[in-house]
C-alpha cells in the first residue's frame, strides 16, 4: 500500500467538499476501429501506465493517512458517450455538465470519456474523436496529468529508440512511492493492513505531533528570515493580493461551461515573451474588457497561477500557487505583456527560495488526524478578505502531436481549471506540437461565456500583432 502524502491528501479531504478533478481533453482524428477496439487499446496501454492501476482506501478512523491500493483497470471505467446531435457546440454543452462530476478515489481514480464523429471542430478534419481524461487530483498535478495522458496516447517505439527525455517538454518521473502495483490478478492488500496502519498512527501520533511542533519553530524562524531577504531588496516580494471582485461572488457555483479557442503555436511566439506570459495577457484583457462592459470598476486585476516544482520523493501535487498583477489600465499591449513578465518572472523567484521548504517540512508530519480535521473545518464557502487572483490561468506544454488513438493522429489538446466557490472562472492554456489551446471554465450564472470568450479572441488577435 502507498500512503498519501500531505498534498496529496489535502486534494483527497477536499474533493469530498467540492469538486476538483482534473479534465484533459485530447481530440484526434476519427479512428476507422470499432468501439470495442478502441476500448481494448486504452486498457492494454493503461498495463504500461502504474498510476492508472490504483484506487484509494481511507482509514475509516482518521488516524492513518489515506492509501493508494492495487486495482486494475476495468472498461466500466471507459464510457462511450453518444450525442443526440454530434456538433461541436453540443459536444461543448456535455463537457461542461462533465466537469460538474466529480469520481470517488475508493472507487476508481480515473475515468475516460470518448466522443466519435463529432463534426464542426475547430480543426479540418470532417470527424473527430474527443477524448477526456477525468481523474482525481489526488492521484496528480496537472504536470502529472499530462504525463499520464502522453503515456496512454504515446505511439509505442522499440525500447531501443526510446528517447531519454521527450522533446519539448520536461516533465517529472512517476512518483516511487512504496513500489509499484502488483502484476495483474494478485490478491489486493487485506483490509487487516488498514488496521495495522491505523494502530501505527495511532501510537505515533504524540511523536507526530512534537515534529510538527519542533518542524514549525523551525519554519517560523525561515519565514523570519525570507523577510528580513525581502526588506534586504534580495528576494522579490510576495504577491499583494487582492480585494475578491466580481468573478468571486461567495454563492456555489451555480453551473458550468465550458469553451476553447484552438490557435496555431505561432500566435503565441512573440520574441521575448513565453507562450504563457502572451496567454496571461489575453486573459488579462478579456477580464479587463467584460468587466468594463458590464459596468464594473477595474482598478486592480490578478491571476493565481500555479508553478510546477522540482520532483520532490512521495509528493505527486507538487506546486506552488503564484499571484500575478495583471496590469489593468495599461492600454498598450506590448507594455502591459511586460509588465506580466516581469511580475511572473518575480513571483516565480521568491517561490523557488529554498526557505519556503521549511514550510512543507512542516506539513510533511502534520498528523493525518488534525490534516483532515483541518481541511473539514475550513470555510472554503466563505469569501476571504483578499484573494490570490480573481481568475486561475494554468499553463501546460504537453509536449510534441505524436500521440494516436486507434491509428488516428492527434490534433490539439485542452483543459478546464476547476471552479471553486470564490473562483468562477478559470484557464487552460496547453500547448500540442503546433497549437496552443485556451481553455475557459465558467460558471454561467457569474460569466456570459460566449461574450466573454469573445473578448479573449479578440485579444489573441490583438497580440498576435506584437509578431511584427
Amino acid at each position: 500500500m502507498i500512503p498519501l502524502a500531505t498534498p496529496d491528501a489535502t486534494m483527497y479531504w477536499l474533493s469530498r467538499r467540492t469538486r476538483n478533478d482534473q479534465f484533459l481533453l485530447y481530440c484526434f482524428a476519427e479512428s476507422s476501429r470499432a468501439d470495442s477496439a478502441l476500448c481494448a487499446e486504452i486498457l492494454q496501454r493503461c498495463a504500461g501506465v502504474p498510476e492508472l492501476r490504483l484506487r484509494l482506501r481511507d482509514d475509516p478512523t482518521g488516524l492513518a493517512p489515506p492509501m493508494w491500493i492495487p486495482a486494475e483497470p476495468t472498461a466500466a471505467q471507459i464510457e462511450q458517450h453518444r450525442l443526440p446531435t454530434p456538433h461541436w457546440p453540443e459536444l461543448l454543452t456535455t463537457l461542461g455538465r462533465l466537469t460538474g462530476t466529480g469520481i470517488d478515489a475508493r472507487e476508481t481514480s480515473w475515468r475516460l470519456h470518448i466522443f466519435r464523429g463529432i463534426r464542426d471542430s475547430p480543426v479540418s478534419d470532417p470527424q473527430v474523436t474527443v477524448v477526456v481524461l477525468q481523474i482525481s487530483h489526488a492521484l496528480v498535478d496537472g504536470r502529472g496529468a499530462s504525463r499520464i495522458a502522453r503515456a496512454l496516447f504515446a505511439v509505442p517505439v522499440p525500447a531501443e529508440n526510446s528517447p531519454e527525455t521527450t522533446p519539448g517538454e520536461v516533465l517529472a518521473p512517476a512518483p516511487r512511492v512504496g513500489g509499484l502495483p502488483p502484476a495483474p490478478g494478485a490478491r489486493p492488500p487485506a483490509i487487516s493492513a488498514v488496521r495495522l496502519a491505523s494502530l501505527r498512527a495511532a501510537v505515533t501520533l504524540p511523536v507526530g505531533v512534537a515534529r510538527t511542533v519542533r518542524r514549525g519553530v523551525g519554519a517560523a524562524r525561515a519565514r523570519n528570515e525570507l523577510a528580513a531577504l525581502t526588506a534586504a531588496g534580495r528576494v522579490p516580494p510576495p504577491g499583494p493580493g487582492y480585494p475578491p471582485g466580481p468573478l468571486n461572488r461567495p454563492a456555489g457555483v451555480t453551473g458550468h461551461a465550458v469553451r476553447m479557442l484552438v490557435c496555431p503555436a505561432d500566435d503565441f511566439r512573440v520574441p521575448g515573451l513565453s507562450v504563457t506570459v502572451i496567454g496571461l495577457t489575453a486573459v488579462s484583457i478579456a477580464v479587463e474588457q467584460y468587466l468594463r462592459g458590464r459596468g464594473e470598476a477595474v482598478t486592480r486585476l490578478g491571476a493565481q497561477v500555479p508553478m510546477a516544482l522540482p520532483p520532490r520523493r512521495d509528493v505527486r501535487n507538487n506546486y506552488r500557487s503564484l499571484g500575478v498583477d495583471l496590469a489593468a489600465g495599461e492600454s498598450d499591449p506590448r507594455r502591459r505583456a511586460a509588465v506580466i513578465a516581469a511580475e511572473l518572472a518575480a513571483r516565480r523567484e521568491r517561490a523557488r527560495h529554498p526557505l519556503h521548504d521549511a514550510q512543507n517540512a512542516v506539513d510533511a508530519v502534520l498528523p493525518p488526524l488534525l490534516l483532515r480535521r483541518d481541511v473539514r473545518d475550513y470555510p472554503i464557502h466563505s469569501t476571504p478578505e483578499r484573494v490570490t487572483g480573481h481568475t486561475v490561468v494554468s499553463s501546460v506544454n504537453r509536449g510534441p502531436a505524436d500521440l494516436s488513438l486507434g491509428g488516428a493522429p492527434v490534433r490539439f489538446t485542452g483543459g478546464f481549471p476547476a471552479l471553486g466557490a470564490v473562483m468562477h472562472l478559470t484557464h487552460g492554456i496547453h500547448g500540442l506540437g503546433e497549437t496552443v489551446t485556451l481553455s475557459v471554465h465558467a460558471d454561467p450564472g457569474v460569466v456570459d461565456p460566449d461574450t466573454y470568450t469573445g473578448h479573449l479572441r479578440d485579444a489573441l488577435r490583438e497580440l498576435s500583432r506584437l509578431r511584427r
